[in-house]
């Protein structure tokens, strides 16, 4: 994989996006000339079947004639911007999101540039379409509505052979992996090979919301087996039949791939572990963070939108980060992924060691309160949050004698913050921050209605699950939605697509959690004063790619100054930067 020696960088240059532009997807002008092939072929016909490429009715008169479209197509030349007006007219006739999800990803899979020019234009409609919740839905359904492959399974049978299966792959420039091992899809549990849906939706976020081209994404799937009798038994379902592997299997088949990937991409691509149950999830991270370009969404990319919510509040409730006490329901790939990020941040700020910082934050698991007396019957990740304390065994009563100023839900237990729970925190706090993080819906550990009402109005609020807003005493409250934290899986949809963006643009070969913070900081400096006006945490997801390019070049400069960013020199307007590499959806003239 070749640098282009001919880009010359400099703050106001239009770049390559990290890797050679093969294609010249990221060039600044839309109205350059392109030749639509890499090899000459003579069939306009093989050329409407070429999502990357094709227009459909927007291929001009020139276009038609000089590469053999005569006649293949009815005679109307129509817009892009028309054409996207039609798709989605008859995309809001269906009655069931799954038919919508399937009307969007057919199209993706005819034209490359309509599909993303909808999704950026429509991102507020379509985002709940083409990720979650829709997606949860399609993957338990993907064997009956699988058409065609949308990305690379590798299952125990390439075992010996995932360098060549790699290389079976069409592109050969990648500079995004979403991997998932679909044992922990969503709050849906093991859905086996059908858990593909997830990097294919999570990849389209990456070039919708953050810029990176679609050529340069690659979803894969891992099929060890499933544990879902329904699955096994299901005529339609696509993966293998059998148990899952574990074990030296599992590992050794991990080892191959993650070696595979390195010596096929080479050291700068991005590596993004998707939806893999804790105890695999904590493992690979730990084992491949120092090696790879590694990063996991559930854990850090959860963790940085919530702390981004939690910094962007200060200026609601007051006092810095160090004065405040958090309390967690959850203490699982989640709770834990923020709670220690929230103490990396206040370790930063403070100076204190990160042993101090974590004695600010509690966390209530299945069992109550984690306390050191519970130290040797906890897992490796609940360790570092077991402080000195009398055991509780319910949430209200440690709410009542923690006291914290901040509480968050990363449980997946629906109804969780009762009114109790609510009153008591209004009671001691004067604007409490309540984060209901899990969804769907029913799994929110409190509404936004009930945090209003039951705080008289006081709280601030977030939550995983979109809530309308509410009016309390002629007040209108907007509630912030960090995303869909599914037992607990945050759509960092705020957060992943710039941070991913921002390792690329800067050809980055390590993640350090001061990235992670720098991406916190930058979504949270994006919230403005009538955002705060109306109690939100978050800006209005409609800005999703100024903001990304935001994140991104906070990513980038934080990897440029720990030494980790190979693209030199480095750019003097980052933001501008990461713009001018974005990857725009509009269609190109032909030669």
């Amino acid at each position: 994989m070749e640098e282009n020696k001919d880009v010359v960088v400099d703050s106001d240059s239009a770049v390559v996006g990290g890797v050679e532009d093969v294609y010249g997807e990221d060039r600044a002008t839309e109205d350059q000339l392109i030749t639509p092939w890499i090899v000459s072929i003579a069939s306009g016909y093989t050329l409407l079947r070429d999502p990357k490429f094709n227009k459909g009715l927007a291929f001009s008169e020139k276009e038609r004639d000089a590469h053999y479209l005569r006649g293949l197509l009815p005679p109307a030349v129509i817009t892009q911007e028309l054409q996207e007006k039609k798709l989605m007219h008859n995309i809001r006739q269906y009655q069931l999101p799954l038919q919508k999800y399937m009307a969007v990803m057919d199209l993706a899979a005819r034209n490359d540039r309509l599909f993303y020019k909808l999704l950026i234009d429509n991102v507020e409609e379509l985002l709940p379409i083409v990720y979650t919740p829709t997606v949860g839905e399609a993957c338990q359904k993907y064997g009956c509505i699988f058409k065609h492959p949308q990305g690379l399974y590798i299952s125990l049978k390439e075992k010996g052979k995932i360098l060549e299966v790699l290389k079976n792959w069409p592109e050969r420039t990648i500079q995004v992996i979403v991997v998932t091992d679909g044992e922990r899809i969503l709050g849906l549990g093991d859905l086996g090979c059908q858990g593909m849906g997830i990097p294919v939706g999570k990849l389209a976020l990456y070039t919708a919301l953050g810029g990176v081209r679609p050529s340069a994404c690659l979803p894969i799937t891992i099929d060890v087996g499933t544990n879902n009798e329904q699955l096994l038994k299901d005529e339609f379902y696509i993966g293998l039949r059998q148990k899952r592997a574990t074990g030296q299997e599992y590992d050794e088949l991990l080892e191959e791939f993650m070696s595979a990937v390195k010596k096929n991409y080479g050291e700068k691509v991005v590596i993004q572990f998707e939806d893999f149950a804790n105890h695999n999830a904590f493992k690979l991270l730990s084992k491949y963070t120092a090696s790879h370009l590694v990063f996991n969404d559930d854990i850090q990319g959860t963790a940085s939108v919530v702390l981004a919510g939690v910094v962007a509040a200060l200026k609601l409730i007051g006092g810095s980060l160090a004065e405040h006490t958090f309390l967690f329901l959850g203490a699982g790939e989640a709770g834990t992924g923020i709670a220690e990020l929230i103490a990396l941040e206040m370790s930063k700020q403070t100076k204190a060691p990160l042993e101090e910082t974590r004695k600010k934050i509690w966390l209530v698991d299945s069992k109550g309160l984690i306390v050191s007396s519970r130290k040797n019957s906890l897992q490796e990740l609940k360790k570092p949050w077991a402080h000195e304390h009398e055991p509780i065994g319910d949430l209200l009563s440690a709410v009542k004698s923690i006291k914290p100023t901040v509480l968050i839900g990363s449980s997946g237990v629906g109804k969780a913050f009762t009114k109790e729970i609510i009153e008591a925190m209004a009671s001691f706090n004067e604007r409490p921050l309540i984060m209901a993080l899990s969804n769907p819906t029913l799994q929110s550990e409190c509404t936004a209605e009930e945090a209003y009402t039951w705080s008289k109005g006081r709280a601030i609020f977030a939550s995983g699950s979109p809530f309308d807003s509410v009016e309390y005493e002629g007040k209108t409250f907007v509630p912030g939605q960090v995303g869909d934290v599914t037992f607990v899986e945050a759509n960092n949809a705020y957060i992943f697509p710039g941070f991913g963006f921002g390792l690329v643009i800067s050809g980055a070969i390590r993640v350090h959690n001061e990235m992670l913070l720098a991406a916190s900081e930058a979504l949270a400096g994006q919230v403005t004063q009538e955002n705060y006006e109306k109690g939100m945490i978050y800006p209005p997801f409609s800005n999703i790619r100024k903001i990304s390019a935001h994140i991104a070049a906070n990513v980038a400069a934080k990897a440029y100054e720990l030494g980790v960013a190979t693209h030199l020199p480095r750019p003097g307007n980052l933001v501008k930067y990461a713009e001018s590499c974005m990857y725009s959806p509009v269609y190109r003239s032909y030669r």
